[in-house]
């Protein structure tokens, strides 16, 4: 008989922040809220947070904005100077509040994940977490089988050495050796694990740990500030290695200037937290690195695995804030290059154009129209408003829902369109279903007429690595031309951002040192090549289609008994509770406390506490 299928899928696009206060009468807790706000734009479904306090582990996650997730009673119980938080979206998952991250496993330590990006090997993975080592899979994300892979390689490492590096009142030496263990482990999950992936792990007790995939496709950086708060100079970064290591990364708090073991340190998905909460950019996580921060301040890092420096061409494109720095790269710079260059191709293209205006669609498109129209020597003017509290629709599940929801976000300025020919800029074009409704609205708001263009080159095919690009069928630009994509989408002609102008677009504006060479990008949606060897028409991709089309979507929302068939005729695993991540008995009136604390990572009520 068929056995139900129980392969892991995936929670893409999504933001991570980890904390690490010096002070350890201190909490993470408003510095993690206030970072994944920052980085709402990067997943809206879900959010969590664990803290540690001396030891005990305090949980919050659930479905929503963190605004909502998060109300007063959560945050006054999420006590502890260590801490690390996740947004997210679904993809391919259900939407269980079960798969919202962080994700904990008890042994060794009770270690805790947050996670960006996409295994594309979890099949293997899966059948090795479950029947080789025998661990507990209970969710369908990828994320619980990069937790378990490293708690079990984290525990094998500290059999094999006969040590016990869980005391968190560890000498120097033994801060070293502890190190050592972390990062033989990091360097097993890295050599095991393949795609585009960067987390952190809460080793309870331990420390915080920071890693990035062996080709750096997903974006992670490092910082850190005065833990006294003070603004009296910042932390200098001497070039020299004095104060620095010889990767850049602090050895100690004794290697920055007067911090006199005062350092506090963070992690995050994009610069843009960073800055937000009064910390200073250090650098990126290099690809295939991991960085262990112990709980006495002492920071170690280890190049475990490392392949050549291939970055996610789309962070650039459309998901990073523009005011981040991704690899040393401004993402508003990036963006005035593509405009400059999609400019160039346009005049190259339809050197007579009768261009009167150049109009972005919001957000993501200002930057590169402003540059456009500068090049094109044409007036930029908005000419759509857009309502900030609709979700994305690329993010939105559903072709129906996404396209009725164009004209919910958007609204035209109809003095800007009326009886002109106007050039609309869009950072991409995924199915077409946005560009369709806009360019409709354009005629509809009067345009004589209307002319599309992407700053971004056509995408024909899946990514595979943390971004919901979905199947090749659904893409608009799948298996037509420019002439026919036009037609689909109902302007009179449409231009196209050139892949290599694109490349160019970024690594023009790189200010790297001599260790980091930018040898290429992960530009597989635009391409069909995968830096990590996957081939279109693998049985990868088959099973990739089968989780992300709209239908499938549609099917998880519905939920489906165990016992319904997927296409392929195998049985499906159950759909996880709405539920899961709330203990069924989790309706506590009162704060829980260290020294009460009955669960090992405590799951905090939707239920206010009641004032003592």
């Amino acid at each position: 008989t068929n056995q139900p299928t129980n392969q892991p899928t995936t929670f893409i696009m999504c933001g991570i922040i980890g904390l690490l206060l010096a002070n350890e009468n201190s909490h993470v807790n408003q510095l993690m809220f206030d970072g994944l706000t920052v980085l709402q734009h990067r997943g809206q479904d879900a959010a969590g947070i664990v803290t540690s306090e001396r030891g005990r582990l305090h949980l919050r996650k659930d479905n929503g904005l963190v605004r909502d997730v998060f109300q007063p009673h959560h945050m006054r119980e999420l006590r502890g100077n260590v801490g690390i938080g996740h947004c997210r979206y679904p993809t391919a998952g259900t939407s269980s509040c079960a798969e919202a991250q962080p994700l904990y496993t008890n042994y060794p330590h009770g270690i805790c994940v947050a996670h960006n990006g996409n295994l594309t090997n979890t099949k293997e993975l899966s059948d090795h977490v479950r029947e080789e080592i025998g661990r507990h899979v209970n969710t369908d994300s990828d994320s619980e089988l990069l937790l378990n892979l490293f708690a079990e390689h984290l525990m094998n490492e500290q059999r094999k050495n006969g040590k016990n590096s869980g005391s968190s009142s560890s000498t120097a030496s033994t801060s070293a050796e502890v190190a050592e263990t972390i990062f033989a482990a990091m360097t097993k999950v890295m050599r095991q694990c393949r795609g585009g992936f960067a987390g952190l792990y809460l080793i309870n007790g331990v420390g915080l740990v920071g890693f990035r995939d062996p080709h750096g496709i997903r974006p992670l950086v490092f910082g850190c500030r005065r833990a006294d708060g003070s603004t009296d100079g910042n932390i200098s970064i001497n070039m020299n290695g004095s104060q620095m290591n010889e990767h850049g990364i602090p050895q100690s708090p004794t290697d920055m200037e007067s911090a006199e073991r005062t350092l506090d340190f963070v992690f995050c998905s994009e610069s843009v937290a960073i800055d937000t909460l009064g910390f200073q950019l250090v650098r990126d996580v290099k690809q295939g690195e991991a960085i262990f921060i112990d709980l006495d301040g002492n920071c170690h890092t280890r190049e475990c695995y490392q392949q050549s420096l291939s970055p996610c061409i789309f962070e650039y494109v459309y998901f990073a804030r523009p005011d981040s720095i991704i690899d040393g790269i401004s993402v508003y710079e990036t963006r005035l290059k593509m405009g400059e260059k999609l400019a160039e191709r346009i005049l190259s293209k339809h050197p007579d154009h009768d261009i009167d205006v150049v109009i972005p669609i919001p957000d993501t498109s200002r930057t590169s129209a402003l540059q456009a129209a500068y090049r094109l020597n044409k007036p930029f003017r908005e000419g759509f408003i857009k309502n900030r509290y609709i979700a994305r629709t690329f993010i939105m599940p559903g072709q129906e829902t996404r396209k009725k929801s164009v004209r919910l976000k958007l609204n035209t300025i109809k003095s800007e369109f009326m009886g002109k020919n106007v050039l609309l800029v869009d950072d991409s074009i995924v199915r077409g279903t946005t560009a369709n409704e806009i360019v409709q609205m354009a005629r509809d708001a009067g345009a004589k007429n209307v002319y599309f263009s992407s700053a971004a080159p056509p995408i024909r095919y899946p990514n595979i690595y943390g971004i919901d690009i979905p199947t090749r069928n659904e893409l608009i630009a799948y298996e037509r031309e420019e002439e026919q994509i036009a037609t689909k989408v109902g302007c009179d002609w449409i231009v196209y951002q050139d892949l290599q102008d694109l490349e160019n677009s970024i690594l023009e504006c790189a200010y790297m040192g001599t260790d980091k060479k930018m040898a290429r990008f992960d530009t597989s949606c635009f391409s069909g090549t995968y830096v990590t060897g996957e081939k279109m028409g693998d049985a990868y991709f088959e099973r990739l289609d089968e989780q992300r089309n709209d239908k499938a979507k549609q099917r998880r929302k519905r939920g489906m008994s165990t016992e319904e068939s997927s296409p392929n005729g195998k049985k499906r695993a159950p759909t996880q509770s709405n539920d899961g991540c709330e203990s069924m008995s989790n309706d506590k009136s009162t704060p829980a406390r260290p020294e009460h604390s009955s669960a090992p990572c405590e799951p905090l009520s939707n239920k206010p506490t009641e004032k003592p």
